[in-house]
């Protein structure tokens, strides 16, 4: 698609033109409707069919007078990605013309057939009905290619039977339940005037490029997402000279693109660099509500790939598509915030503000670590598992950063000190009333940390760069909501609030600070340290799934009415078959490469080197070499062929297994192993190959030649 002249066309002109939001209902919505509207959309009100006509009419023509043909119901099933199915706007009148129409019904309620989606024994695979009902939270706008344009509704997607089939109902439940549990401590505060709290989100998302002509000739990459062979170049990531470099003017005009692409659409994309591993890069938006952010970044993802092939480059977003570099993560800036403008984790200037946001920084911390297991299953992938704790990701053991000045704040309450001097020179009281204003920044970033406190906001590092950041929201959306009810609980009953606020911010704290830890989680002595709290450190993803089907999960998500215990088996079934099918894949391409591509081009080689060898002793220049390389390539080939018939074994096995976890384990312990062997034999043979004969570009074009 052609770029803007943004002389002549200035950002504020194309930013949102694409988006249905509240401006353009504002501008072109009759007053009482408009009203209506922001009244569902801040939970006052449910939607009427008589509002939704108004509201139908109005898209409709806004719409069609941008080019529109058709519409679509825009979901999130359990495959992680996002769905769709178009209808037409166009009504036969009987006379061979058509009418464009749009119903308030339609815009409500889509019938997508459901039955090809996941849904974990939730249902019989023959029983189809499913239903998206729109999400009036998160703004309708407008997909254009260059095949056409289409209006694209949010919504949520569900059972004949009412049960959540997607990752969008759960999180919007959540949401409720925090909101609800928030408010309920405000109230003990004093505040009046809070009627809802929301999370807000701003997720970055890492990513790589590669030059398209390369990707075509890389089956791994197509099939698999990562390059499931590659030896490292002899220069990698090491000078860091990456990381914040210059933007390159090929990447530079696809990030304008990008942009632009994005702000049509509404969504802030707000800053953009190079990321540390070569070829790797991060976009990351301005906050929006929990639900528009989740929407926002299915849709970077998606328009990162369309953009990126439009520039004859391919988008990667696994979570490690190279060994031995960085790989990518998306991280979760989250946050809470009242309708009436109070960032809850925003340090204030005066002691009420103050104690407020200590007793909601208290509640994320005993949260993150009473549900540390169920923090980590959030981000349970197979890729994740390539990425958590290897070159500079965090790692699986889950913690909370804090930073020196905050910590020495919390520490004090915990120990019942008063009037202590903290590194910024302040001196905190233990009286709520006498606590004193907060530094802005009370804390420094710390990059190893998997939950690191910034300044008003936590950063949720290790969420994977391909994962819908829905999961992880809803989980700890649900996971403080639990902590919030409690501390509600308390100071409902309490007769002093200031006395009340102390002792559950001493209490919480002094119980769980095990999970707060500053220093550098990269190294090994923090595995140690960790143990020594008792934090759990799951490695893998089978293993971390297992917290879905623990009762004080279950117990957890049913008392705030976000997930059944049988929702929760069924994502837990269908998380598990995921991370075997994607192994299965990942073996099957090994063998295939193996067998079909490295071992011919090998012994080709070898034979040719061989060959060589023989004509040098007959001319009488003899020399060693070809042959000496003839007869290890020829070894590393035989030692491969028996590895490769290795996995072919251990894979039918685990094809075999019936049981979701018995299977999944199977991929874990004894196929993955299998592919890793396979792979090392096939990574020293591309050592010792000449280039041209070896069958595939390696890291050295992958990653330098954009």
């Amino acid at each position: 698609m052609s770029l803007i002249d943004f002389t002549k066309t200035p950002v504020t002109e194309i930013y949102g033109s694409n988006s249905f939001s509240n401006a353009v209902m504002k501008e072109r919505l009759p007053k009482n409707v408009f009203r209506e509207v922001l009244a569902v959309q801040e939970g006052e009100k449910e939607l009427t069919l008589a509002i939704a006509e108004v509201v139908a009419a109005v898209m409709r023509d806004w719409a069609i007078e941008k080019g529109a043909t058709h519409y679509t119901h825009l979901f999130q099933p359990l495959t992680g990605l996002t769905a769709e199915k178009h209808d037409a706007f166009i009504a036969p009148t009987g006379d061979g013309k058509v009418l464009m129409e749009f119903s308030g019904k339609e815009l409500i309620k889509g019938e997508p057939d459901a039955s090809s989606f996941p849904s974990g024994g939730l249902r019989a695979t023959f029983e189809a009905r499913g239903y998206t009902a729109w999400d009036v939270t998160s703004p309708a706008f407008l997909k254009q290619d260059p095949t056409g344009t289409t209006l694209c509704i949010p919504t949520a997607f569900i059972s004949y039977y009412g049960q959540a089939l997607d990752k969008k109902v759960p999180l919007l439940k959540s949401i409720d339940a925090l909101s609800k549990q928030a408010v309920r401590v405000l109230r003990t505060l004093g505040n009046e005037t809070t009627k809802r709290v929301v999370t807000t989100v701003g997720p970055e998302q890492e990513y790589f490029l590669i030059d398209r002509e390369y990707y075509d000739k890389r089956p791994d990459l197509m099939l698999t997402g990562r390059t499931i062979f590659g030896a490292l170049p002899a220069k990698g990531q090491e000078l860091e000279d990456h990381y914040f470099g210059a933007i390159k003017e090929r990447v530079a005009a696809f990030m304008r693109e990008l942009n632009t692409e994005l702000w049509k659409v509404g969504i802030p994309a707000k800053t953009q660099h190079n990321e540390v591993a070569p070829n790797q890069f991060e976009i990351a938006p301005i906050f929006l509500n929990a639900t528009a952010a989740v929407d926002s970044n299915q849709l970077v993802m998606e328009t990162l790939r369309s953009v990126a092939r439009r520039h004859g480059m391919e988008c990667l977003l696994h979570e490690k598509p190279f060994a031995g570099v960085n790989g990518s993560g998306k991280h979760n800036n989250w946050s809470m915030a009242t309708d009436d403008g109070i960032n809850l984790f925003e340090p204030g200037e005066n002691p009420e503000s103050n104690a407020r946001f200590l007793l909601f920084a208290a509640a994320v911390v005993e949260a993150v670590d009473r549900y540390a297991l169920l923090i980590r299953g959030s981000v349970a992938t197979s890729g994740n598992d390539h990425r958590l704790g290897a070159n500079e990701a965090p790692p699986a053991i889950v913690s909370i950063f804090f930073g020196g000045p905050l910590t020495e704040i919390f520490d004090n309450i915990a120990e019942g000190k008063s009037g202590a001097k903290t590194e910024s020179g302040g001196t905190i009281k233990i009286g709520v009333s006498s606590l004193p204003s907060l530094p802005k920044d009370v804390s420094d970033r710390n990059r190893t940390s998997p939950f690191a406190f910034t300044g008003n906001k936590f950063e949720f590092r290790m969420v994977g760069s391909s994962q819908s950041i829905a999961t992880p929201n809803t989980y700890l959306n649900t996971a403080v909501a639990q902590v919030l009810s409690e501390f509600a609980a308390k100071l409902e009953k309490a007769s002093n609030k200031n006395e009340a606020v102390q002792a559950i911010i001493r209490e919480s704290y002094a119980k769980h600070k095990r999970v707060v830890f500053n220093g550098n989680g990269y190294t090994g002595e923090w595995v140690l340290e960790a143990e020594r709290r008792g934090l759990p450190n799951v490695k893998n993803a089978v293993d971390a799934l297992s917290v879905l089907t623990l009762s004080e999960t279950i117990s957890l998500f049913e008392n705030h009415n976000v997930f059944t215990k049988e929702e929760l088996e069924s994502r837990y079934h269908i998380y598990l078959e995921k991370y075997s099918k994607q192994i299965n894949i990942e073996a099957g391409v090994t063998i295939e490469l193996a067998r079909r591509r490295i071992f011919p081009a090998a012994i080709a080689y070898a034979a040719g080197l061989a060959g060589s060898a023989s004509t040098l002793a007959a001319i009488g220049a003899v020399s060693a070499a070809p042959e000496k390389r003839a007869r290890r390539i020829a070894e590393i080939c035989s030692e491969l062929y028996d590895d490769t018939s290795k996995l072919e074994t251990v894979l039918s096995e685990a094809q075999e297994t019936a049981d979701s976890l018995a299977q999944a384990k199977a991929y874990l312990e004894k196929v993955r192993p299998a592919m890793e062997t396979v792979r090392a034999k096939v990574d020293a043979l591309e050592k010792i190959t000449a280039k041209e004969a070896w069958p595939f570009p390696g890291y050295e074009e992958l990653l330098f030649k954009l």
